[in-house]
C-alpha cells in the first residue's frame, strides 16, 4: 500500500470542523503538474518559487506562476516590475471577465515564465479562496493553461485557513519553505496538518520540504525524522540571493560567482526531482508540546 493509499478519501468536510466549499469540479487543471508553496511568513516562498519557476523554465517546461498575497510581489523577479492583481483588473471592468484579454492579467517574465498576481480582498472584507476560485477560472476561460507544463502557486500565510488552503484544491504536490529554526518548524507541522486535511478530499500530497536561508539542517531533519518527513533541497544563508532581490532579478539571470552557481544547481536539481514525481509523504504533525519536547530546550 502506498502512502497515498493510506489517507482515507472522505466524502464529507475538509477535516473536523471544517465548513470549506468544494471545489467546482470543472475547475480542475488537467495537463500540468501542480505545486503549492507554503511556509513562515517572511521564509522566501516568493525568491524560492519564483527561482523555482526560472529551473523550470531551464528545463524547457512552460511555465505558470500564481501568487496569491494581496501585496502581489511573489513574480516581482521574474518580470522586474509589480504587475496589477486579477481583482484589480476584474474591478476596473465591474467583474465582468469577458472584457478582459490575457495581457491584462497575465506578463511574460524571465525566459517566458508567465506570470499572474491573484492578489487579495482588503484587510477583513473578503477570502483569499475566493480570490484563488477567480484567478484559476479566469485563466481557463482564457485557455491559459491548455499550454503549460508546471503551475506554481506561492501561498501567502503561516497557519493555513480555509481560504488560503484553496490552492491545495488543484495541487498535485505540496511543498514546504523552512528554516532550521523552531519557529519555522513549528508553522511547517501547522501547514502539514492542513495538507493532510485537504488530502482527505482532494488529489494533494506532500512532496517534502525545502531548508532555506540556513546553513545547517540538523533540526529541520531531527523533524522530519520524528514525524516521517522529508528534506528535498537546501538553500544556503548567502548574500547572492538577498542580493538578486534588490536587483529584480532571479538567480539565473545574476552575474555567475561560487555562491550563484550552487544555488542555481540547487535549484535545478530540485525542479528536476520534482518534474519526475515524488513519493506522496503522509507525516504525523506533532502535538505542540511534543515539538517543545523535541525542539525547544536543547
Amino acid at each position: 500500500m502506498s502512502p497515498r493509499d493510506e489517507i482515507p478519501v472522505l466524502k464529507g468536510e475538509d477535516g473536523e470542523g471544517s465548513v470549506q466549499v468544494h471545489q467546482d469540479p470543472s475547475m480542475k487543471i488537467e495537463g500540468a503538474k501542480v505545486f503549492s508553496v507554503y511556509g513562515k511568513g517572511g521564509i522566501g516562498k516568493s525568491t524560492t518559487s519564483s527561482n523555482l519557476s526560472a529551473a523550470f523554465s531551464m528545463l524547457g517546461k512552460r511555465v505558470l506562476q500564481i501568487g496569491c498575497d494581496p501585496k502581489h510581489d511573489s513574480t516581482f523577479t521574474l518580470t522586474g516590475h509589480l504587475q496589477p492583481t486579477v481583482i484589480d483588473v476584474l474591478k476596473d471592468v465591474d467583474f465582468h471577465p469577458e472584457e478582459l484579454r490575457p495581457e491584462d492579467f497575465v506578463t511574460e517574465g524571465f525566459n517566458g515564465v508567465q506570470c499572474v498576481e491573484a492578489g487579495g480582498p482588503p484587510a477583513g472584507t473578503g477570502c483569499g479562496g475566493y480570490v484563488v476560485g477567480q484567478t484559476v477560472k479566469l485563466l481557463k476561460q482564457h485557455h491559459m493553461l491548455e499550454d503549460t507544463d508546471v503551475v506554481i502557486f506561492d501561498v501567502l500565510g503561516d497557519v493555513v485557513c480555509g481560504g488560503f488552503a484553496a490552492p491545495l484544491q488543484h495541487a498535485d504536490r505540496a511543498v514546504i519553505v523552512t528554516a532550521n529554526d523552531f519557529d519555522s518548524i513549528y508553522a511547517m507541522n501547522r501547514i502539514i496538518a492542513a495538507v493532510q486535511a485537504k488530502a482527505r478530499n482532494y488529489g494533494v500530497r506532500l512532496a517534502g520540504c525545502i531548508a532555506n536561508r540556513s546553513e545547517d539542517t540538523d533540526q529541520v531533519d531531527k523533524y522530519c525524522k520524528r514525524v516521517g518527513f522529508e528534506r528535498i533541497a537546501h538553500m544556503p544563508l548567502v548574500d547572492a540571493i538577498r542580493r538578486s532581490r534588490l536587483m529584480k532579478k532571479t538567480l539565473f539571470e545574476m552575474p555567475d560567482d561560487e555562491d550563484i552557481v550552487q544555488c542555481r544547481a540547487e535549484y535545478i536539481r530540485l525542479a528536476e526531482t520534482l518534474w519526475k514525481g515524488t513519493e506522496p509523504l503522509a507525516p504525523a504533525p506533532l502535538e505542540d508540546r511534543e515539538i517543545f519536547e523535541l525542539l525547544g530546550f536543547d
